[in-house]
């Protein structure tokens, strides 16, 4: 099958046209739920595929237009006996409407409400657990409650403590007995009924209370005391309702990672038409729109730059944290940062199609999709209802048949209903599933899918990215050599030229002085050279910084710094050069140098048999000098094409190789550090030629 923009696949089968669409939808409580939903669906003509996540309430659909529309689908679903409506997409206009109020999102909304049912129903459940169990743990209770002649006091205030818990979960009747009278149950079925026999029983156990006073019958007055169920029923709809609320604040979780993703995005351009410069929504933008970005502001789209020079942050999107040189001719992503210059663009992919779209629809598409384990979980929770109903039938029948009471044959009815109520196994799984790929989305972890999530226990190769990943991802200082005029005087000079600007590595400089407590000069006429560096007067000296290009450009020459340059470029450091009134007076390398807990985490990976691959963009020098930055990466070899081209391993079994081992790096992140044994090393290039700053340190 074959993806096409705009939701529409084309399968090689006929040449069908097929549309995807995701749909919000209301109502599902359970497994059972979204299993009745996808088969309702299912079975509609023309629809190919359909996938319901019960944690999200949303629903994937794949139909043929031809034979089945929205409307059908939307049909289908309410007479199953739930709701459902299209999704509205990022920066549609009632998701703009919603951003723009200031609302919060359907997830956060669900999470606060059931907060509060849950905060009421335990004011309410925790005396009522008291009154009927104290006396049984021996703890203090109101005389008014103890004995056979208070009972009835005892008994109707547990009643009238059960009312509110009833009327705060409601939901679970309304939507419990709306499907079992459709013949279509669900957990909320099983709660409704496993409940409502115990209120019905307590309430009946009240009158037998009533009738043996009347009658003065005192046995028969201790007896139903103890048979009532209220606080059963309180306790069941707390319960669930406590599950619910951390199901709630799983979903939450992930819907606020992918909204940080689409917050990325600027929400306007500016456009230039006709030879007019105008503002305009970026949801606006058009294919071949001539796009202007400055200094400061975010690409609105992915594009090509036709004409400029600037300097572009692309460390939200490839974790590389120095900026990239970018002029005519270059591919700008969406979402990144022009950290310095001015350029105009043409923009190439818009919408949907952009590179952060496409990121979030991922990760959106992940926490929708269903592990193996989940989907036997599924099948077992469409039959654990009817069946359930079916043994508190037959148990309840079979005691009356054994010539045992009503009450008896009732309460071992109510008993089993009250006990399959929890129905962790339609929960369990999902839950695990979407809080796992949550909590990775949190985490800046991408999990392609829950099926390589479930598989990740039969890894046996992990590849790590190097930038971010084995390195901190933040340059720092590694040498300063002066040209004379001492240590401390090259650096108060760089960095307060450096605190002028907002490139990392004048970052990098200006944190080093901070440090050492350095005193910071002052600077006017401060102007950034694209391509080059940046210049100013220091206390009236003119001072020139950046690279070497720089240097050459202004005729400034000293060959044994410049070959110091060069060696230490050799290892993988970026040299800075500074010149002080036309005479170059030292410089300053840095470097994205090597987490010091990058070998414990790789000694733990090597410990469990699997077996670590750096992978970069960088040049072979680059990656050589992060491997003998430490010696305990002792293990280096070179397999770099083997492992792409072998016929053992798939270009998908790749992918998945490297998503699965930046997920695992992160975990290792967080739980056990980074690194000891990097055995593979691997650019994407051949290695004999030397790649640009513009290739990037990423992989597609």
């Amino acid at each position: 099958m074959k993806n096409t923009p705009r939701g529409y696949c084309i399968c090689p089968e006929g040449g069908i046209k097929l549309k995807k669409e995701t749909y919000d939808v209301t109502g599902m409580s359970c497994a059972a739920c979204s299993s009745r939903v996808e088969k309702a669906v299912a079975k509609q003509p023309g629809a190919q595929q359909v996938a319901v996540n019960l944690l999200k309430n949303s629903m994937v659909v794949e139909y043929d237009e031809s034979q089945l529309s929205s409307a059908q689908i939307i049909a289908a679903v309410e007479k199953a006996g739930y709701g459902a409506s299209l999704h509205a997409k990022p920066g549609s206009a009632p998701a703009a409407q919603t951003a723009e109020t200031g609302g919060a999102s359907a997830a956060q909304k669900a999470y606060s409400d059931m907060k509060k049912r849950l905060a009421l129903s335990l004011l309410f459940t925790i005396p009522l657990f008291y009154l009927s169990m104290g006396h049984m743990m021996g703890w203090p209770l109101p005389a008014c409650f103890l004995g056979t002649e208070n009972a009835m006091t005892f008994a109707f205030t547990q009643f009238l403590l059960l009312l509110p818990i009833v009327y705060i979960n409601r939901q679970y009747y309304i939507v419990g007995f709306k499907t079992l009278w459709q013949r279509s149950p669900n957990m909320d079925s099983l709660i409704a009924l496993g409940s409502s026999a115990a209120i019905v029983y307590g309430i009946y156990a009240i009158y037998k209370i009533g009738i043996g006073f009347g009658r003065m019958d005192m046995d028969t007055v201790h007896t139903y005391m103890m048979e009532l169920y209220f606080e059963s029923a309180g306790t069941i709809l707390t319960l669930i309702t406590m599950g619910k609320t951390m199901e709630a604040r799983a979903k939450g979780k992930t819907s606020d990672a992918i909204t940080k993703l689409m917050d990325l995005a600027p929400k306007t351009a500016t456009v230039e038409r006709n030879g007019v410069e105008s503002v305009i929504p970026v949801e606006e933008v058009q294919l071949g729109d001539v796009l202007i970005v400055k200094a400061g502001e975010s690409v609105p789209v992915d594009g090509v730059v036709l004409e400029g020079t600037s300097s572009v942050d692309e460390s939200a999107l490839t974790g590389e944290s120095i900026p990239v040189e970018k002029q005519a001719g270059d591919s700008v992503i969406g979402a990144t940062i022009n950290k310095s210059g001015y350029f105009k663009m043409r923009a190439t992919k818009v919408g949907d199609d952009t590179a952060l779209s496409q990121i979030v629809r991922l990760v959106d598409e992940a926490t929708s999709s269903k592990a193996p384990i989940a989907k036997l979980a599924d099948k077992v929770s469409g039959v654990f209802v009817p069946v359930v109903i079916t043994i508190a039938v037959i148990a309840t029948a079979a005691w009356l048949l054994t010539g045992h009471s009503v009450e008896f044959a009732l309460s071992i009815g109510i008993s089993v209903l009250v006990i399959s109520c929890p129905c962790a196994l339609g929960l369990a799984t999902p839950t695990a599933i979407m809080v796992g790929t949550g909590r990775g989305a949190v985490n800046g972890i991408l999990i392609k899918s829950a099926e390589a999530l479930e598989t990740t226990h039969s890894v046996n190769t992990v590849v790590l990215d190097k930038t971010g990943t084995i390195t901190q991802g933040k340059p720092v200082v590694t040498d300063v050599v002066d040209g004379g005029i001492g240590r401390d005087k090259l650096l108060s000079v760089a960095a307060s030229l450096e605190k002028l600007s907002e490139h990392p590595l004048s970052e990098a400089i200006v944190a080093e002085a901070e440090k050492e407590s350095l005193t910071f000069l002052s600077v006017d006429k401060f102007e950034q050279i694209p391509g080059q560096g940046i210049r100013g007067e220091v206390e009236g000296q003119l001072c020139l910084a950046g690279n070497r290009r720089m240097m050459e450009a202004n005729r400034i020459e000293n060959s044994e710094l410049l070959a110091q340059g060069e060696a230490l470029a050799e290892d993988g450091k970026t040299p800075l050069y500074f010149a002080l009134d036309g005479k170059l007076i030292g410089l300053i390398a840095v470097a994205d140098v090597v987490k010091p807990t990058s070998a414990q985490a790789i000694a733990e990976l090597s410990s469990m048999g699997i077996e670590v691959v750096m992978l970069t963009g960088d040049n072979a020098k680059t990656a050589e000098a992060i491997i003998l930055a430490d010696d305990k990466l002792d293990n280096l070899h070179h397999q770099t094409f083997d492992l792409a081209l072998s016929d053992d391993i798939t270009r998908q079994q790749t992918v998945d190789i490297v998503l699965l081992g930046r997920f695992l790096e992160r975990l290792g992140d967080h739980a056990v550090s980074a690194a000891r044994r990097v055995v593979y090393i691997v650019s994407g290039f051949d290695p004999t030629k030397e790649p640009t700053r513009d290739e990037g340190t990423d992989i597609d």
